[in-house]
C-alpha cells in the first residue's frame, strides 16, 4: 500500500503516520518521480496540480484539513475518487477558544479600550451581562455545534443556522434564507464557521451586513470566500466615519497570506490573525487519517465529501 502525503511539517507527519499503518510504503513530493506515481491513497493539504495530475490508480483520499474547497477546486483532481476529510480532530476545541476570546473582546470592550489607550483616555464602560449578549453561529457542522456549545456553555443565548434544520441542546437553530435574517436581526455578535462553497461565498454582503443590530461584531475563523470584503468595509466605515458595524476578528482570507496591499491590515476596527484559530493537532488528525485508510481497505462505507455540495 502506498500513500502519497503531502503537508507541511511533513517529517512529523511521516513518522505519525508510519507509526500506525507500519505496512505502508509512505511517499511525499521529495521522492523521485517513479515512487511517488500512481499511490493507492492520498493524504493531503492544498497539493500542487502537478503532484495530482501524477495520480492515475487512487482508491480514496484522505483531506489533512476541514475545508476542502482548495482540494475540489484543484483541475487535477482525480475524477470518482472518494474524499475523507478531517472533522474536528481537536480542532474544535481551539477555535471554540479563538470565538470565546473573540466575544469577550467586544462583550468587554476590550475594543474600546485599546482606541482610549491610544488617546490616553481613562473612562470605564458598564459591562453588559452574558445574558443580554447573544451570539450567533453560521454552520452547525462538527465544529460549529461544538464551538456553539462551548459559547452557550459560558453563559450567552446561542443562535445557530445551517442550510437545513438542525435540533441542538442550548443551541436556538434558525435555517434557510428567511432563518438567516431572522438570524441576523437578534444576535450582537456573528461567528462563521460555514464551508466554502459557491453558495456560502459571500453570505456575509452588504444585505447580511445591514441586517445585523448597529454595533454588532463579527469573528470569522472560517472560509475567507464568505465576507464580500467592499461591504464588510463600508460597514466599518473608516478613519473619518463611524460604520454600523463595531468591528471584525479575522483569521481566513480569499488570498493567504494576506497581501500587504490589503487595507484590512490598516484598519483600526479590524484584527488580523494568520488563519491560526483552528491548527491541527498531529496526534489527534493522524488517527483519523488512519482510520479513514483502514476503512478504504477493508472496503467498508465511510462518510465522504459531497463535490456538488462543496463540504
Amino acid at each position: 500500500m502506498r500513500i502519497l502525503l503531502h503537508i507541511d511539517d511533513i517529517e512529523a507527519w511521516r513518522d505519525a503516520l508510519a507509526e500506525r499503518l507500519p505496512g505502508a510504503e509512505i511517499v511525499t513530493a521529495d521522492d523521485p518521480a517513479d515512487k511517488r506515481r500512481d499511490a493507492d491513497y492520498l493524504a493531503v493539504w492544498k497539493p500542487p496540480e502537478a503532484l495530482l495530475a501524477e495520480q492515475t490508480r487512487a482508491r480514496g483520499i484522505v483531506n489533512l484539513g476541514a475545508g476542502v474547497d482548495a482540494l475540489l477546486s484543484n483541475p487535477a483532481l482525480p475524477a470518482g475518487v472518494p474524499i475523507v476529510k478531517l472533522r474536528d480532530a481537536g480542532m474544535a476545541e481551539l477555535i471554540g477558544d479563538y470565538v470565546r476570546y473573540g466575544v469577550l473582546h467586544f462583550q468587554r470592550d476590550f475594543d474600546r479600550y485599546r482606541r482610549q489607550q491610544a488617546s490616553r483616555e481613562w473612562h470605564e464602560h458598564n459591562v453588559t451581562a452574558k445574558r443580554d449578549w447573544p451570539v450567533g453561529v453560521l454552520g452547525l457542522g462538527a465544529i460549529g455545534a461544538r464551538v456553539a456549545a462551548m459559547i452557550a456553555a459560558d453563559g450567552f443565548p446561542v443562535h445557530g443556522w445551517s442550510r437545513s434544520p438542525k435540533s441542538l441542546e442550548g443551541i436556538t437553530c434558525h435555517h434557510g434564507d428567511e432563518g438567516l435574517v431572522e438570524l441576523l436581526g437578534q444576535i450582537r455578535t456573528l461567528v462563521l464557521l460555514l464551508p466554502g462553497t459557491n453558495s456560502t461565498r459571500h453570505i456575509i454582503n452588504a444585505a447580511a451586513l445591514a441586517a445585523l443590530p448597529e454595533g454588532a461584531s463579527l469573528i470569522n475563523p472560517g472560509r475567507g470566500s464568505l465576507i464580500d470584503e467592499a461591504a464588510l468595509l463600508a460597514a466599518l466605515g473608516d478613519g473619518e466615519r463611524e460604520g454600523r458595524l463595531r468591528g471584525a476578528i479575522l483569521d481566513a482570507f480569499p488570498e493567504e497570506p494576506l497581501p500587504e496591499s490589503s487595507p484590512l491590515w490598516r484598519h483600526r476596527r479590524i484584527w488580523v490573525t494568520p488563519h491560526m484559530a483552528g491548527p491541527t493537532p498531529l496526534d489527534e488528525a493522524v488517527d483519523q487519517v488512519a482510520e479513514a485508510i483502514r476503512a478504504f481497505e477493508a472496503g467498508d462505507e465511510v462518510e465522504s465529501v459531497d463535490p456538488e455540495a462543496g463540504y
